[in-house]
């Protein structure tokens, strides 16, 4: 199986009046989007902020470039997808599912929801007691197969930046206390601190995405046998102009900030997760 993951791309409304800004913005986000769905892969994810603002036109206008027959294209919300409408209202125009779980012969994929609606203050990520059960089961569930979580937000105190304020799912949420009950190989995905980063904790390994805007790119997910295999694909380099256009947009783009060491280091970049075989106990871990 083959997952490939985009991190924050905060595709974004522009005042059309600023000379040479819609070019670059149709050149950045049509190059990149379309390598994205032209690399093959069984599942092609956004890990959140798929939009900067979350307006209706927003997420037409990048749908409208999404789109495509053969992909299967699932989008995690992110705090930025929810600035500007209720979630209803982006579910409904996405057709997108809030979260939702997906069990396959070699893993368990689960899809989370860590994002505040409409609130522009806090940028923290939130899940409620019902969600929380819900992922609870999910774990429980997946045995000793691995399981791989999508998340917009990093568990507090993992990833790069994800100890700053208002940087992770809200510290008061003890997701250890989920997470903890996994048998075997467990996988947390996120973005939202737009830096490249991966760290191994227990049985878990945390890996995070910088923003596609600040470092244009993907991550490559290959479930193995024995292994899983996380490495980075890279587009500044095949595509002529592509960063010059990303410079424009970062100069005329609200509720957002480059970041010039998004790269992380390069052990960041490539990981190989063994999948060691596991022998289920009868009672789990607290």
């Amino acid at each position: 199986m083959k997952l490939l993951l985009m991190g924050d791309l905060h595709y974004h409304d522009i005042d059309t009046t600023i000379p040479g800004l819609p070019e670059a913005r149709t050149a950045f986000y049509g190059t990149l989007l379309e390598q994205f769905l032209n690399t093959d892969a069984d599942v092609h994810i956004s890990l959140g902020d798929l939009t900067n603002f979350g307006s209706r036109e927003e997420l037409l206008d990048v749908y409208d470039l999404l789109w495509h027959e053969k992909r299967n294209f699932i989008h995690v919300l992110g705090n930025h997808d929810l600035y500007s409408q209720t979630r209803e209202q982006v579910l409904e125009i996405t057709g997108q599912e809030r979260y939702h779980a997906i069990d396959t012969d070699v893993a368990t994929l689960v899809f989370l929801d860590t994002a505040r609606e409409m609130n522009t203050a806090d940028w923290s990520g939130w899940m409620d007691d019902e969600q929380l059960q819900w992922l609870a089961y999910c774990v429980e569930k997946s045995g000793t197969k691995p399981l791989l979580v999508f998340g917009h937000h990093p568990v507090y105190q993992t990833t790069t930046r994800s100890e700053l304020d208002k940087g992770s799912i809200h510290p008061s949420i003890d997701m250890w206390s989920i997470l903890n009950r996994k048998q075997g190989t467990g996988v947390y995905f996120n973005g939202h601190t737009h830096v490249d980063s991966i760290v191994a904790q227990n049985n878990w390994t945390f890996v995070q995405l910088s923003a596609a805007l600040d470092q244009p790119g993907f991550r490559m997910v290959e479930l193995e046998d024995e292994q899983i295999r996380i490495s980075a694909i890279d587009l500044t380099v095949e595509d002529e102009g592509l960063m010059e256009h990303a410079e424009t947009l970062h100069k005329h783009i609200s509720h957002y900030r480059y970041n010039p060491d998004a790269r992380g280091l390069d052990t960041d970049r490539e990981y190989n997760i063994p999948l060691m075989p596991v022998t289920a106990t009868a009672e789990q871990p607290q």
